[in-house]
């Protein structure tokens, strides 16, 4: 019953999440966390850090590793969980692949029309949105410590974050490098 859900669940993901994987993380964390119950937040938030340190689109890493996981939570063994990743995976990919191909030569002769550009134009707020609400969902007491409980770590977390958005926005660091950075002072503050 479970692959039925996985299935359906993000199959929903991947018809409504518009602006790729980053803008699907919110919807994923919504739906495998918060309603189905499949992960806690601190298993999303390692299979976010996973997903983007794989190579792939973020949405279908995050989707494959969040059906892997919500069928080994499950109690199923390992050769089942394979099959919860795929059957994550596909179905998130299925509404794409789908669109595309349903689409992709109505929308070359219309594209420069008046009625597609403003489909686009009201599209791309929403995918702003979709975004903040992801970055927002990771802000969590598992990824930033509090204040109350460790105050060096907190802050330390909240250094982290700065750094990494300074140093890739304006100093034009590389991300790769600021995501080594970044491992490496998260290893420190296991000490």
């Amino acid at each position: 019953m479970i692959f039925l859900w996985l299935f359906l669940t993000f199959l929903q993901i991947g018809i409504f999440g518009f602006g790729g994987g980053y803008a699907m993380l919110s919807l994923i964390q919504t739906e495998t966390v918060v309603q189905h119950q499949w992960l806690s937040t601190a298993e999303f938030t390692n299979i976010v850090a996973i997903s983007q340190m794989t190579p792939g689109p973020v949405g279908i890493n995050a989707a494959t590793y969040c059906g892997y996981t919500a069928v080994h939570n499950a109690g199923y063994n390992e050769a089942l969980a394979v099959l919860g990743s795929l059957t994550a995976t596909v179905a998130l990919m299925l509404p794409s692949l789908v669109l595309m191909i349903l689409i992709c030569r109505l929308f070359m002769k219309y594209m420069h029309s008046t009625t597609v550009q403003s489909i686009f134009m009201g599209l791309r707020p929403a995918v702003v949105g979709l975004l903040l609400a992801a970055a927002l969902l990771l802000m969590t007491p598992e990824n930033f410590s509090s204040l109350a409980v460790s105050p060096w770590q907190f802050w330390i977390s909240i250094g982290l974050f700065v750094a990494t958005f300074v140093g890739t926005r304006f100093v034009k660091i590389n991300p790769i490098h600021m995501l080594a950075f970044a491992a490496y002072a998260g290893l420190m503050l296991l000490y």
